[in-house]
């Protein structure tokens, strides 16, 4: 029942990272995105990928911040709470498969090998492309930063 509800949040938080228009509450969803994955991987035994992702999205989260603060326009109309409430509704809409097609038995991904094995010990791709897209946000960021000193 736990992994149903950490489900439920991870799909919420990131259907609210996406769509609210205030930077700083799609950065707190975000957050709430990158807690409910550490723990997901922490609860299925892989401590260290637990670890790697919640240190990745204080980072991540950290320079969102910043820059969403620096460079986004402040905009004079507060989200409304009938579209944060269709928002959250959706995301539970969403997380409907995750409730009923439960898949919280299942611990093992092949014969022999455990879910946190796997994550950790077969991560080669998921940590250069998770390298990749740091890169690429920090690459962005400057230029954006660049181009608006520019001015």
């Amino acid at each position: 029942m736990i992994f149903e509800i950490l489900a439920i949040g991870l799909i919420v938080s990131s259907i609210l990272a996406l769509f609210l228009d205030e930077v700083v509450y799609s950065v707190a969803a975000l957050s709430g995105t990158f807690l409910f994955t550490a723990l997901l991987y922490y609860l299925n035994g892989a401590v260290y990928a637990a670890i790697f992702q919640f240190v990745v999205g204080i980072g991540t989260l950290a320079a969102l911040f910043l820059s969403g603060e620096m460079l986004g326009e402040k905009s004079p109309k507060k989200a409304s709470p009938a579209k944060t409430s269709g928002l959250i509704g959706a995301g539970i809409l969403l997380s409907l498969p995750a409730i009923f097609l439960s898949v919280s038995d299942q611990t093992t991904i092949g014969p022999d090998i455990q879910i946190g094995e796997a994550l950790w010990s077969l991560r080669g791709l998921d940590v250069l492309l998770q390298a990749i897209v740091i890169l690429t946000t920090a690459l962005g960021i400057g230029i954006v930063l660049y181009e608006r000193r520019k001015k």
